[in-house]
């Protein structure tokens, strides 16, 4: 997070309040999985089959999902060039529309399935040398970094930086709560909601393109 300038730390915030949404959203409408933090799901896949195997294909159909979705992220990225982050939040907004659409219709498992797929794909919007530079979807390494600079502060020693890994999380965490309280009284709409935040990220991202090719 750094490394980027303010309009990529702000886009990548905003980007994660869009994860803790769209996971608030896929955690209350299906028995409590989520769509962008697959360690949870591999806990529960874990403990699914140490407990009710039948239970298990849901949890390792998610994982598999968001592979899925990382990898045909990645593949988008690659053949957008210059314009891959606005072309990235226009997929994961369409694939949020196709969730919001099988909610609508009472198909509980086709929507976290798009979902799952959204999110996996999401993580790709910041990359450096073909590698993810920064996860938007899971925060355990923002907090190492949160946890190494307090540290660093008890231990004297001067370290700056931590303010946007708290930032991100931040993000994170507000949109699960955004998602979670609308979830309670709007339910399907609020899925419609979460389109259009990707929509309006997918613009953000088109002007951080378009600044750079300027």
């Amino acid at each position: 997070m750094n490394r980027f300038d303010r309009p990529r730390q702000s886009l990548a915030i905003a980007i994660a309040f869009l994860a803790g949404f769209v996971d608030a959203l896929g955690f209350m409408s299906g028995d409590r999985y989520f769509v962008s933090f697959m360690s949870g799901n591999t806990t529960r896949l874990a403990v699914d089959l140490a407990t009710a195997p039948r239970t298990a294909l849901v949890p390792a159909l998610l994982i598999l999902g968001f592979i899925v979705g990382v990898a045909g992220g990645a593949a988008v990225v690659a053949r957008a060039g210059p314009w891959r982050k606005p072309a990235l939040m226009a997929v994961v907004a369409a694939l949020l529309a196709v969730g919001g659409a099988f909610h609508m219709a009472e198909r509980t498992d086709a929507a976290l399935g798009a979902l799952v797929l959204a999110m996996g794909a999401v993580n790709n919007m910041f990359q450096r040398d073909g590698e993810v530079a920064v996860g938007l979807t899971y925060m355990t390494g923002a907090l190492v970094k949160l946890g190494q600079a307090i540290g660093g502060v008890l231990s004297g020693r001067r370290y700056t930086g931590w303010g946007a890994y708290l930032l991100l999380w931040g993000g994170l965490f507000v949109g699960g709560t955004t998602g979670a309280l609308l979830f309670t009284h709007f339910s399907a709409g609020v899925f419609w909601l979460a389109v259009l935040l990707a929509a309006a990220l997918t613009v953000w991202a088109w002007r951080v393109a378009a600044r750079d090719a300027g």
